[in-house]
């Protein structure tokens, strides 16, 4: 959601960054020349953290109320997967630092995970065969396996100029490009894939937003776990515009390149906070079916 430039300096290159943080440099190739540049980094470090520890809430609170597959929407989870799954193959296609890859590779798993207990209490809660959705789930896990060892397989040289797009992370980077030019053919790729993956993180809890309202309840959704996104994407969409243009780079042409990145934080916060306010507006509600009240019951019953 978010985009800075990673790798522009070689390892250890102190004479094209003489005044640069030295840490920021040996562990991301990055050059912080002031304090703004700094903050930009340690706002990023803080929103992956973010991010990382979101899940676990909705992990907890899916097994302690057993009604997931009704609190939370298919198509929310569908489309969250679907963001991650593109900053994954960004990541490969672009060749990045290892903490990029792992970063990637752990938004993945964690979006698995909540995918099969998703399964897991479909099945349980109804006992019947898979549904479209659960198909759909299947489908998507699927190609984007595929997807994913195709490219592992694919020399990454080849596209090391490509413009590194990041959902959900502070790894973002693009080829050096002083001044107000014209998007460059790799930038162009980044730029229309890093779109994809936000449009697919802010549609995502459109439908999240629609089962709530029907449901008249949130109950089985940990707050948390928004809180935290919430959290994550405010600090992302802050380093991005704490960084520093690249020399030559007005800022106005720094934001239209990153302009992908700031609307999937930025846009996702403000339908995250339509979400909060749910919360508040069925705060104390009961599950808003017999079906759920009855999980619920039975959760207590065996406790």
């Amino acid at each position: 959601m978010g985009a800075q430039r990673w790798g522009g300096v070689p390892p250890g290159n102190v004479s094209e960054c003489p005044n640069g943080s030295r840490w920021v440099m040996d562990v991301f190739n990055e050059c912080a020349q002031d304090g703004r540049d700094v903050a930009s980094v340690v706002l990023g470090l803080v929103s992956i953290l973010c991010f990382a520890a979101a899940s676990f809430p909705q992990f907890y609170q899916a097994c302690k109320t057993g009604i997931m597959d009704r609190a939370l929407s298919i198509y929310f989870l569908l489309g969250w997967l679907g963001g991650d799954l593109l900053n994954l193959i960004g990541s490969f296609l672009a060749d990045q630092l290892p903490l990029q890859v792992y970063t990637a590779v752990y938004y993945v798993l964690a979006d698995l995970v909540m995918l099969s207990l998703y399964c897991y209490y479909k099945v349980k809660n109804r006992g019947g065969g898979f549904t479209a959705p659960i198909n759909a789930v299947f489908v998507c896990l699927t190609l984007g396996t595929v997807s994913t060892f195709s490219l592992l397989g694919r020399d990454a040289a080849i596209a090391q100029d490509l413009v590194m797009f990041k959902g959900r992370s502070l790894l973002s980077a693009h080829e050096d490009e002083p001044g107000s030019k014209p998007f460059t053919r790799s930038e162009i790729v980044g730029f229309t894939i890093g779109s994809i993956s936000s449009v697919l993180y802010l549609c995502s809890r459109v439908p999240q937003i629609y089962t709530n309202y029907k449901r008249k309840s949130t109950a089985g959704v940990s707050y948390s776990l928004f809180a935290l996104v919430m959290l994550g994407n405010s600090l992302y969409g802050l380093s991005v515009l704490l960084k520093n243009p690249e020399p030559g780079q007005g800022e106005g042409d720094y934001v239209l390149h990153h302009l992908p990145w700031l609307v999937g934080s930025l846009g996702v916060l403000s339908l995250d906070v339509v979400i909060s306010f749910q919360f508040l507006a069925y705060r104390g509600g009961r599950p808003g079916t017999s079906e759920e009240r009855d999980a619920l019951l039975g959760e207590q019953g065996d406790s």
